[in-house]
């Protein structure tokens, strides 16, 4: 009798943990990357979920388990594992709204004696991959005060090709807005004909204000570009607001109907990102990860941006900071972003 209820309650679980609408739903608040590898990790394979029943809880503190998300351009791209997108996502173990925080790359990094987007790069340079994850972890942390337990790194082109999977994202443009210096990714070096302006290099980018729909490509566009002659859209905090927009739009498309209709297109991105990201997310996690986004799921997101001038500030160019243009905590005072950052993670 009590094998038989222990059978039932097992497959109980299975079916909850193993439907493909419920577990998506449920992981989606991990933010779209590395929740996709992990539900279709699930969905695949029974046995899989049942060894992953005694795996590792995840390490927290306060409460808290914070992933930190790194936006690469990859190969192709000028400066390729620089970090161009910084943000990191704090989820509280008890369910509480989880809280993202977008990092802007000019941040300076004391240790480093660098910006904070060339953590990545360095670290890798002198210890590969694990190496480049760790000395961004750490640098975010002094930073913030504030530990991080895991990373992840995605590349550009994976984020659009993922975009174009779920079929484009519709996204609402609050300001019209150009950009005449976007960037053409293999330009880099053209000598345009003796153009002196060097035009070839770039390409000339119009959002109208209004509901759009943004194919993978054009999305892209929209949350890199940070040339606009506008000075409220021409600077890396008016992106980091457009990642976030765009994240969000990517977040609820996952769960639409128009993709809950189609597993294959999960399968899709499984392929796609476990091709390309990089972590330090161990399958040894995956159960305490699934059941910590099954807790958050029903929350939405809360969005911190640091910006200026409300908590940063950009000194003047000096040897202090190696002549480099940089952002440091206003007044110099790295306690009052400390207190900042904690007061929303309570």
């Amino acid at each position: 009798m009590e094998l038989t209820r222990f059978k039932t309650s097992i497959n109980r679980l299975k079916r909850q943990f193993l439907s493909r609408v419920a577990l998506m739903r449920a992981l989606l608040i991990m933010l779209v990357f590395a929740c996709i590898a992990l539900s279709w990790f699930l969905l695949r394979s029974p046995l899989s979920y049942l060894r992953l029943i005694s795996s590792s809880p995840l390490p927290s503190t306060n409460g808290r388990t914070n992933f930190l998300f790194l936006g690469i351009g990859g190969d192709g791209h000028e400066a390729p594992d620089l970090t161009d997108t910084m943000i990191l996502l704090s989820v509280k173990t008890d369910g509480a709204r989880p809280v993202l925080i977008s990092l802007p790359r000019d941040f300076w990094v004391p240790s480093l004696r660098a910006k904070i987007n060339t953590a990545y790069f360095y670290g890798k340079q002198k210890q590969g991959i694990a190496g480049g994850l760790t000395l961004a972890k750490s640098s975010v942390s002094e930073i913030i005060n504030q530990p991080v337990h895991f990373a992840v790194v995605f590349n550009f082109s994976t984020f659009s090709r993922g975009i174009d999977l779920v079929g484009g994202l519709e996204i609402n443009v609050p300001r019209t807005f150009d950009d005449y210096k976007y960037p053409l990714p293999g330009k880099e070096n053209d000598p345009c004909d003796g153009d002196p302006e060097y035009s070839c290099r770039y390409e000339h980018l119009h959002f109208e204000a209004g509901p759009q729909h943004l194919d993978g490509s054009t999305a892209l566009k929209y949350v890199r570009s940070r040339n606009s002659p506008d000075p409220e859209e021409g600077s890396d905090f008016a992106r980091s607001r457009r990642q976030e927009q765009v994240i969000s739009a990517f977040r609820a498309k996952l769960v639409s109907r128009s993709v809950l209709r189609h597993p294959r297109i999960y399968r899709d991105l499984y392929r796609l990102f476990s091709s390309s990201l990089l972590t330090d997310i161990s399958p040894q996690h995956y159960f305490a990860l699934a059941r910590l986004a099954l807790s958050a799921r029903n929350q939405p997101l809360k969005n911190i941006t640091l910006s200026e001038p409300d908590q940063l500030y950009h000194p003047p160019i000096s040897p202090e900071h190696d002549n480099q243009w940089v952002l440091v905590p206003k007044n110099n005072d790295p306690q009052s972003l400390f207190d900042f950052v904690s007061g929303h993670l309570k």
